[in-house]
């Protein structure tokens, strides 16, 4: 190259570098030149009034009330609130600046519970505990994760042969079935549109979800509870990707062994109970198909599954007319929505055990109960007009197989023999 060319080449060099540094001074200049956006003010006056009477003033004066508006309120005692207030308070506690008092513990507590009883908007919550409503989203968002990490053990699956009969037994008390070990069910929650999700979370009906599989006890307890398959998934594929199911198929629960039910000579494994939107299988009992006779052995078997698996209904049911929020859509990414679902129902089962909550949470009639002279449905039911979530799994048609047919058979030939019961003939 001679120095002609390199002039050439030196120059266009420079004529390049020139264009590019007024672009970037262009950039600059537009950036220093624009207004940034100023707050209004630094606290609107409803929330200054804190200063006076804020939310933890609130709560004072409503446990003073002796008409338990406390317990309303936060949809516990007042003595099962300060526990929890000891045991999350270290995780969400924060510090006071120079500018401003940091929302007490006791605050941020109530603040996640009135969220959770009643499904209020975060703006809706701003103007009651006079905190802005990205406040109260924060409060929510991490007091729900504490909870988890805090109640966490509340849902525990049993881990060998003899918790596992305990579930058994109690089942075979209260809900006259044998070997019966939990039962089965599932539900979507409703959920606004995720950014950049496409059709990931639509479910059957056309609404975005996710959902939440639980394994319930016979008294009104989760075993275990599986939130945050995206809606999309089919109903049956959403309980093949649990864990438990993969237990269930690898024989890996530590169930008992196999046994004989009272006259018949074929051992029976323990079984949970589930409807027809989950597979048949030796280990998962369904009901029959179709419609039967009176005294038919099939429509005897149908109502004592039925009447076992109503209490996995009653679960979902008591849950969700305490924890409001489950009965609307939540307008909340995935991630935040199973939190809160996972929530509560760990606070359900606290809540349940609690000696001093448990009449609070689940009062006198909340159950459905079976008399000699007819059905009560439980107080839960008469208050589901205004659910728009937690929408029922669809139901998924299996061929049965023989292992599974010959298991619901004998069950089945059991329940109407020497497994009867006085009040059957009423119902079946």
């Amino acid at each position: 190259m001679n120095l002609e060319q390199k002039k050439i080449v030196v120059c266009g060099s420079f004529l390049l570098m020139s264009e590019e540094f007024k672009k970037l001074k262009s950039i600059m200049d537009n950036k220093k030149n624009k207004k940034c956006k100023t707050r209004r003010w630094w606290m609107i006056s409803l929330n200054k009034s804190r200063l006076r009477y804020d939310g933890s003033d609130m709560l004072e004066d409503l446990r003073r009330e002796p008409s338990g508006k406390f317990e309303n309120f936060c949809r516990m005692s007042a003595t099962d609130f300060e526990y929890l207030i000891n045991k999350v308070g270290p995780l969400i506690v924060k510090t006071d600046t120079t500018m401003r008092k940091a929302i007490p513990v006791q605050e941020r507590l109530a603040v996640t519970l009135r969220f959770l009883a009643t499904g209020d908007s975060f703006k809706s919550l701003s103007f009651l505990f006079k905190i802005s409503s990205q406040t109260v989203s924060r409060c929510v968002h991490e007091t729900c994760i504490a909870l988890i990490e805090i109640l966490k053990y509340e849902i525990k699956i049993p881990t060998n042969c003899e918790e596992w009969s305990k579930v058994s037994k109690e089942y075979d008390e209260k809900w006259n079935f044998p070997q019966c070990v939990g039962s089965i069910d599932g539900k979507h929650i409703i959920i606004q549109s995720p950014i950049h999700s496409g059709s990931e979370f639509i479910n059957y009906k056309g609404t975005f979800s996710v959902v939440l599989m639980a394994l319930v006890d016979a008294n009104y307890c989760f075993l275990y509870a599986n939130i945050g398959c995206q809606g999309r998934i089919s109903d049956g594929g959403v309980f093949r990707n649990t864990s438990l199911f993969k237990k269930i198929e690898e024989n890996d629960l530590m169930l008992p062994p196999d046994q004989l039910l009272p006259s018949s000579e074929i051992p029976t494994p323990y079984v949970f109970v589930a409807d027809d939107a989950f597979t048949f299988s030796p280990r998962i009992m369904k009901p029959y198909s179709g419609t039967y006779e009176r005294g038919r052995a099939e429509r005897a078997f149908n109502y004592r599954l039925s009447r076992a698996r109503r209490v996995v209904e009653n679960v979902f049911g008591i849950m969700s007319s305490v924890f409001r929020v489950l009965r609307k859509p939540m307008l909340l990414e995935p991630n935040k929505v199973s939190n809160i679902a996972l929530a509560c129902a760990l606070l359900h089962n606290f809540l349940r055990k609690s000696n001093t909550s448990k009449k609070i949470y689940t009062p006198q009639g909340t159950f459905d109960m079976e008399t000699a002279e007819t059905d009560i449905p439980g107080s839960w039911r008469q208050d589901r007009g205004d659910i728009t979530s937690l929408l029922p799994l669809r139901n998924v048609p299996r061929r049965p197989g023989a292992e599974a047919q010959r298991i619901r058979n004998a069950f089945a030939d059991y329940f109407t023999t020497v497994g009867k019961v006085p009040w059957q003939d009423k119902y079946c």
